[in-house]
């Protein structure tokens, strides 16, 4: 890989580590930009997965107050997090092509519609709330981020936002800090079992790391409506990438 390919997956990185934290969408910049830069699908995949720990780290360095006082819910929702990141890894590594593109897609969609709607269900719900919910919900989408991971941002910020009273902000800081672990244990199993591109995750991880860190201040200026309606319509245009 040369230079100036290494250069451009710096810059991919940072943007990717914006989208990321904003929108939960990271993996529409930086898996294009992998297979751009010549890699194949499968060391995209796994390439991809170790250099977006980095997002997690930046925007929890920049953000972590949200998760202070926590306490025990914070770290039961980590162990899921991370036990799903495995089965992922594991999953992707093992199991035959194509196990979850088919169902992918509408994943992403209904995740992104629950989004769009969500001030109404909210409306309707009141003050209900529905943790029976969000210990699967994470388990599930930490598997799905282990395994791919595109979108995931959205489904976790769905699953949250409509099965619990936090806010958008906390939502996202803990979407960041949890698909982040789930990243984490995955790609120490793509470290030592996948075809990891060290080059171009290095390079991938330090625009991710500065975006990351760059993504806590923007979300906190955005109003928090529009940009529910955003991420959700730009949901339905990955979902639709990824069907095609």
């Amino acid at each position: 890989m040369t230079w100036p390919e290494l250069l451009l997956l710096v810059v991919a990185g940072f943007c990717t580590g914006i989208v990321g934290f904003v929108t939960g969408m990271a993996s529409i910049v930086s898996y294009p930009a992998l297979l751009a830069a010549g890699l194949t699908p499968v060391a995209a995949n796994v390439t991809n997965t170790v250099s977006l720990v980095a997002i997690g780290v930046g925007a929890t360095a920049n953000s972590g107050r949200e998760l202070t006082g926590r306490g025990p819910t914070l770290v039961r929702w980590s162990v899921l997090s991370a036990l799903g990141g495995v089965l992922g890894a594991v999953l992707l590594l093992v199991a035959p092509p194509g196990v979850f593109e088919r169902i992918v897609p509408a994943l992403v969609a209904v995740a992104s519609l629950a989004l769009l709607v969500q001030p109404l269900v909210r409306r309707h719900l009141g003050e209900a709330h529905l943790p029976r919910l969000v210990p699967a919900g994470i388990f599930l989408t930490a598997v799905y981020g282990g395994y791919f991971g595109a979108g995931a941002g959205v489904i976790f910020l769905s699953l949250m936002l409509l099965c619990t009273s936090e806010t958008l902000w906390s939502a996202t800081v803990l979407k960041s800090f949890l698909l982040g672990i789930s990243n984490l244990v995955a790609a120490v199993g793509f470290a030592v079992f996948g075809p990891v591109h060290w080059a171009a995750a290095v390079a991938l991880a330090l625009g991710a790391l500065a975006g990351g860190w760059c993504g806590p201040p923007l979300v906190k200026v955005i109003p928090p409506g529009p940009l529910k309606i955003a991420i959700g319509v730009g949901g339905l245009g990955l979902a639709v990438f990824l069907a095609r």
